[in-house]
């Protein structure tokens, strides 16, 4: 007497993903290196991404740094708009991201056995790197207008690494955020809401000369943690700094952006695994 045996799909391909970090690692590198192929296709949208930071550090150092009649004030500055620019430019993740999700791509790689995180991984990376080449230009840029560091390499060093940390942990929030939008016409409603960060912040005045509620809520401010703890790696003016947050700058600019990981990426993976059920 024979039996027939009948064999269910492979668990990795019944769940559309494959075991094992291995797996998951070159995953997420396949989507990266597919998100770095589009450089060579739109070679003027990757120009654009580092073009729009230098004309705002050129227009705010020029306009407003021109106005201000503050020794060191361009010092100050500078440091506070590489910061501000690792908030500006998540609409390109956004966009990017609706238009997959529009245009059905994201369904046909959540149809095959990969890694949930791998696509959005993939474009995360892919727009640090972005953000990492634009940071190094502006950098460049800061000297060509007069600012100047004056801390060791490894303390310049230390000051790109966290305002890229503040920029990888805005990229998640800023996929979580297009995920709800889910159409590339609903996200210049979501950008808007970079920029109440970016403005109460320390970035252009010190929270001493705001009124006090305003104050506070700058020194608390993640972009103001990091803006504060870069000025002082790169041995520019901090001016102020009477508050806790102020006195522990350093930590914030550590912590803040570890706090928006913890909660917006497990948020877009649970958001993208949950879509098309």
């Amino acid at each position: 007497m024979s039996t027939t045996t009948t064999t269910g799909p492979h668990p990795a391909v019944a769940t559309g993903r494959r075991a094992g970090i291995g797996p998951a690692l070159a995953d997420c590198w396949t989507m990266t290196w597919r998100e770095l192929a589009h450089w060579r296709r739109r070679p003027v949208k990757a120009v654009m991404t580092v073009v729009f930071p230098l004309m705002m550090l050129l227009m705010f150092v020029y306009f407003l740094g021109g106005g201000m009649r503050i020794a060191n004030y361009r010092e100050y500055l500078v440091p506070g708009m590489f910061a501000l620019t690792m908030a500006f430019g998540l609409e390109s993740t956004m966009v990017a991201l609706t238009r997959d999700l529009t245009a059905g791509v994201v369904d046909r790689f959540r149809s095959i056995p990969m890694a949930r995180s791998a696509v959005l991984v993939g474009r995360c990376a892919h727009d640090l790197l972005e953000s990492a080449i634009g940071l190094v230009v502006l950098v460049l840029a800061g000297l060509l207008v007069g600012w100047r560091w004056h801390g060791s390499l490894v303390e310049v060093l230390a000051a790109l690494g966290l305002l890229l940390w503040l920029r990888f942990a805005m990229l998640w929030a800023g996929v979580y955020l297009g995920l709800v939008a889910g159409k590339p016409e609903m996200v210049q409603t979501v950008q808007i809401l970079v920029w109440p960060i970016a403005f109460f912040s320390n970035v252009f005045n010190s929270p001493d000369e705001m009124p006090d509620w305003m104050g506070a809520v700058a020194d608390w401010n993640p972009m103001s943690a990091t803006a504060r703890a870069v000025r002082e790696l790169f041995g520019n003016p901090v001016w102020g700094g009477g508050s806790w947050a102020a006195e522990h700058a350093w930590l914030l600019a550590l912590g803040w952006p570890l706090l928006l990981l913890a909660v917006f990426f497990p948020l877009a993976v649970r958001r993208y695994a949950s879509m098309g059920r």
